[in-house]
């Protein structure tokens, strides 16, 4: 395998331990709300708090972005997930696990920046769209963390501290690096970028948040509270919704160079739309269970191909090689904090307008993804060829 090679499965790599981890501890969060007695408010502040810190993790990643390697960065997270994992599953008393808590969430936000400074600096390197394939790894994490607890949920919380073993491993892969004499060079860089376009691109990584975070937080209460759906059968909002994701995703670098970003995106927030108006009106769980399937489809390339277009809009034609990148990297940390403030209003939205009826509540996604066609427009530079990158290398 050549030296660019090992990078690319090196960030793959650390997107499916993302995923795995997140996913594994997420669909513990019933044995946590038994081990520590907590209610719903309590668990939701908790979990509040997490999400808070990891939009602090993104904003330490685009600070360090100026200076510093995102390789070092991302190495020295996996390393800071390896103590928290253990600090929350195993913690002798709830301070310890709220302290857990809050170092894994810096940790989610700063591999989330890095992963994918990662990608976009790979995707420049190889000039051809790649990033769908990187979020597709994350997605298949997220299956191996659902099919993890589904096999130990007989067994107690503290044996979810194994999956810490993964980002160990991963920690030590030879990600790209980039010449820390450019870095030096481009440090301030990302205060000369413009904004604009970028919001726009945010705007649908917002809405691409916004309806994943409802699929995922609230598609199990749906199916429990509007059906009558077996127990066991709840976590179906959110399996398939995974696995077709994740399917769309990997064959999303083809995808892209067939049909174009712009058209892909349209597509995909029509066939979104369709799919939360069959899980809205579905009169079975099995077809709101289609319905989320569906769903996965639709918006699965929405999020890699936003973080293609703001790489491409930040890069600008001031810089070049790694002092491009440098200033890539800063930018890519900053719009990495619209994935918060999506998952936010996702959960937030569907939750308060579902308070009568969740239906309802999905009924506000689904005139909202709407936006992303006039949307789609501004992902047009990530479609246009990009230079190959110089002075960077793996280790």
């Amino acid at each position: 395998m050549t030296t660019l090679g090992r990078a690319r499965a090196a960030d793959c790599a650390a997107f499916f331990t993302q995923g795995l981890v997140f996913i594994s501890l997420t669909t513990r969060l019933p044995d946590v709300r038994e081990r520590w007695d907590l209610g719903e408010v309590t668990l939701s502040l908790i979990l509040l708090m997490m999400v808070v810190l990891a939009g602090v993790g993104s904003v330490i990643a685009e600070r360090t972005a100026r200076s510093t390697d995102s390789a070092l960065v991302l190495r020295a997270d996996l390393l800071l997930m390896v103590i928290a994992v253990p600090c929350l599953v195993l913690a002798p008393a709830f301070a310890f696990f709220v302290a857990g808590m809050a170092l894994y969430g810096v940790a989610l936000g700063v591999v989330d920046a890095t992963t994918n400074m990662q990608a976009v600096a790979l995707e420049h390197r190889y000039g051809r769209t790649i990033l769908p394939s990187f979020h597709g790894m994350w997605t298949l994490g997220g299956i191996a963390g659902s099919v993890i607890t589904l096999a130990t949920s007989s067994l107690s919380l503290s044996w979810a501290v194994l999956v810490a073993v993964v980002p160990l491993a991963v920690a030590f892969a030879p990600f790209l690096r980039r010449d820390q004499a450019a870095t030096d060079r481009a440090s301030t860089a990302a205060e000369v970028v413009q904004w604009r376009p970028l919001l726009l691109v945010g705007a649908a990584l917002v809405l691409f948040y916004m309806v994943d975070t409802a699929a995922a937080t609230w598609g199990p209460t749906y199916l429990a509270d509007e059906f009558d759906t077996p127990s066991g059968l709840v976590a179906l909002a959110t399996l398939p919704y995974l696995v077709a994701s994740g399917a769309m995703r990997l064959a999303g670098d083809s995808l892209v160079r067939r049909v174009g970003p712009v058209t892909l995106l349209r597509s995909g927030a029509l066939v979104a739309f369709c799919a939360l108006g069959v899980i809205v009106l579905a009169p079975t769980w099995p077809v709101a269970v289609l319905g989320f399937t569906v769903l996965g489809l639709g918006v699965a390339t929405i999020a890699p191909l936003s973080f293609s277009a703001a790489a491409a809009l930040a890069g600008g034609s001031a810089l070049t090689g790694s002092a491009r990148q440098a200033r890539v990297d800063a930018v890519i940390a900053r719009f990495n904090q619209f994935n918060y403030v999506g998952a936010l209003l996702g959960s937030v939205l569907t939750g308060l307008a579902g308070a009568g009826s969740l239906r309802i509540g999905f009924a506000v996604p689904m005139v909202l993804v709407l936006a992303l066609v006039p949307l789609a427009k501004a992902f047009a530079p990530a479609g246009v060829p990009v230079p190959v990158q110089t002075g960077m290398k793996a280790q």
